[in-house]
């Protein structure tokens, strides 16, 4: 049991290492020996739970899938209105990415050229569909203007969303993405949501925003 729990968080030191590195340099530009030395482990031991590299780069993705959808479960709990879970969805993505270098890591990876698994779905595919799911259950609920086109509407928010991390990764540091996502909210409910009932959503993009830097 001893030993087992021993290979357990050597695996775990290994992923967070190789994480950090991803997300800082990038996944080309990290080599086998880097997150040796950056984990403070053997070859052996990173051998002996990872074959290559791209095994690392998919263990982070299922990670960053799992944390992804246990958020989404948290955020269906709460009964809230579409268009309330897909913001309170996208903050926690950025809260996750804010306080994790493993989901950090996981979302720089899905932009690189690397092949995912089945039965792991691509992130992105994921996140489309869920959007698309919220904006149209917003139509209905009438948060946002009726004649819009869903489709649209789900793919030009992934995107945005995606956009402002890789853009921010490269600009400022990690902590202004809550900021930037609220930029982004403010933007977003001025162009969808109805007069009357932007007041609510723009008041839950700041505080969802407050609370990530509160934490």
């Amino acid at each position: 049991m001893a030993r087992q729990l021993r290979a357990e968080q050597t695996r775990s030191t290994i992923i967070t290492a190789a994480a950090d590195l991803f997300d800082r340099h990038g996944y080309e530009s990290t080599s086998l020996s880097d997150i040796v030395a950056h984990a403070k482990v053997t070859k052996g031991a990173l051998y002996f739970h990872f074959a290559a590299k791209e095994d690392l780069a998919h263990a982070i993705l299922e990670l960053q899938a799992r944390a992804a959808q246990q958020l989404v479960a948290d955020v269906e709990n709460r009964g809230c209105s579409s268009l309330e879970a897909l913001m309170r969805t996208t903050f926690g993505i950025a809260r996750l990415a804010v306080e994790d270098p493993v989901p950090r890591a996981g979302l720089r990876l899905a932009t690189a050229d690397i092949a995912v698994r089945p039965p792991l779905r691509h992130p992105f595919t994921e996140w489309l569909e869920f959007a698309t799911r919220k904006v149209t259950g917003a139509v209905r609920e009438s948060d946002v203007h009726g004649d819009l086109d869903v489709g649209v509407v789900a793919h030009s928010l992934v995107c945005f969303f995606i956009g402002t991390r890789v853009a921010g990764r490269s600009l400022e540091p990690t902590v202004r993405l809550p900021r930037r996502v609220a930029e982004m909210w403010h933007l977003m409910i001025r162009g969808l949501v109805p007069v009357h009932r932007r007041p609510r959503y723009v008041t839950l993009a700041t505080q969802l925003e407050r609370e990530i830097r509160t934490v």
